[in-house]
């Protein structure tokens, strides 16, 4: 039992579950779980006892049964006793003056995630402004390499989603050579798939493979489809770079998207064993977001951002070469307008860069939520300055397969602009070779009479 009193009221908290719900910032998904605040003033009496609870705690009181399980099992039997030892003696709030500490440099923080949980993640960001996640974050450097390097500071990448409501191969690849002439696509080349159909995977795959090989493009390639059919698909020998899963902070919410971490563990050593990387091999893409466990009755009564947080426990396990945080998509009955997907998002980019994982965010939203495009803009523009490793790229900001609205090529040209920011060094180079950049970054005008446009696709 955690309590706290304010004007002779007391406030009392069953267990570490309970206060982190009801220390977490307000928003509609934990309304809708009844696990959230009554009162604003309740919320603030849970922050300051939170800030009391010492960060060894969360290694003796779990917030979902160990027995129950399986990602609260990996979270205890995987933790890093020794790079724990270094804040092992702070409490929650003493965790957040660290952190924001001038003396906590990017090399500390990088020599300690492997000793932080996903809960004491949450929970410190729980007590942060905004432009204390995005302080913190910014300090956190986190780098990958498939095919080329992201996530180095001072650069920005960005997956090129040439998404198609048919999967039509002319439309993907218009999108493509859309997203490339506006220097979209060092991230990845990602498409999610109007149908799981093997076959029409395997298609979309050769399309792309045989794009990147023609004009030499130095990124990586995915498909977005179930791990079952990547898996098919690697011992067909189809040109697999990225394997890709959603995933959530719940073995019970896993069990609903058909994985668990064997099938997982199988498919990442799959992955590997193709060898196909030139300058890395990070193989694994997962995306993640507030709400799923939710949506799926598998939360065991958690704050949607305290399971968020637990599915980066999940993702850390496999060295992913890209995550990301799906922010605004499930809807406003788990993020209910603006301000609330630019404080989850934030959030996410935190916990996930403190774990020490190379966090993305899909900045969006759908059209029944309380947001618009300004509310994107802002959280684009606070992602940037909090050193988020990339955003989504589409035609018009507009996804036709997925009716949502995210981020278009020319947000990632206005990120880069205003903040002095580059694509991946090797993507960077080859943008120049083809005369789309110049050697600043700015973007020319290419001629259609040679390069991408002359030399289409075969």
């Amino acid at each position: 039992m955690y309590r706290h009193i304010i004007k002779s009221k007391v406030y009392k908290f069953a267990d570490l579950k309970d206060l982190l719900a009801k220390a977490s910032p307000c928003r509609s998904g934990d309304e809708l779980a009844g696990v959230c605040a009554a009162t604003y003033e309740e919320r603030v009496a849970a922050q300051i006892t939170l800030a009391d609870v010492p960060l060894k705690t969360f290694l003796n009181e779990v917030v979902i049964p160990y027995e129950n399980d399986e990602v609260t099992r990996l979270i205890i039997d995987t933790h890093n006793v020794n790079a724990f030892g270094q804040i092992s003696h702070l409490t929650v709030g003493d965790f957040c003056d660290w952190l924001l500490s001038d003396h906590t440099t990017t090399e500390t923080l990088q020599n300690i995630a492997a000793g932080i949980t996903p809960e004491m993640a949450a929970a410190v960001s729980k007590l942060m402004r905004n432009q204390d996640l995005i302080a913190v974050a910014k300090k956190c450097e986190v780098v990958t390499r498939f095919r080329n390097t992201i996530g180095l500071r001072g650069h920005f990448s960005t997956r090129l989603q040439p998404n198609h409501p048919t999967d039509e191969p002319k439309g993907v690849a218009a999108s493509i050579i859309d997203g490339l002439l506006y220097g979209s696509g060092d991230a990845v080349i990602g498409i999610n798939p109007a149908t799981d159909s093997p076959a029409a995977v395997a298609n979309l795959l050769r399309l792309i493979d045989n794009l990147r090989q023609q004009f030499d493009i130095p990124t990586q390639s995915c498909v977005l489809s179930h791990i079952t059919t990547t898996l098919q698909l690697i011992n067909e020998g189809a040109p697999v770079d990225l394997c890709f899963q959603s995933i959530a902070g719940t073995g019970r919410t896993n069990a609903s998207f058909g994985i668990d971490l064997a099938l997982l563990d199988e498919a990442y050593d799959a992955t590997l064993s193709l060898n196909r990387g030139t300058v890395g091999n990070n193989v694994m893409y997962f995306e993640t977001g507030q709400g799923s466990s939710l949506s799926a009755n598998a939360s065991f009564g958690v704050d949607q951002q305290t399971c968020e947080a637990r599915a980066y426990a999940v993702a850390r396990r496999y060295n992913p070469l890209l995550v990301n945080t799906v922010v605004g998509f499930i809807g406003p009955e788990y993020l209910y307008d603006g301000k609330q997907i630019i404080r989850a998002a934030l959030e996410d980019h935190f916990c996930g860069k403190l774990l020490g994982l190379p966090m993305g965010v899909d900045v969006c939203y759908t059209n029944h939520a309380e947001a618009d495009q300004d509310d994107m803009d802002n959280l684009l523009t606070l992602l940037g300055v909090a050193g988020c490793n990339f955003v989504m790229g589409i035609p018009g900001s507009d996804d036709i397969m997925l009716n949502y609205q995210s981020t278009s090529f020319h947000d990632a040209l206005y990120l880069r602009k205003v903040l002095g920011l580059r694509p991946a060094p090797e993507f960077e180079l080859w943008l120049m070779k083809q005369g789309i950049i110049d050697d600043k970054g700015n973007l020319l005008s290419v001629n259609p009479a040679h390069g991408l446009l002359a030399g289409g696709i075969t």
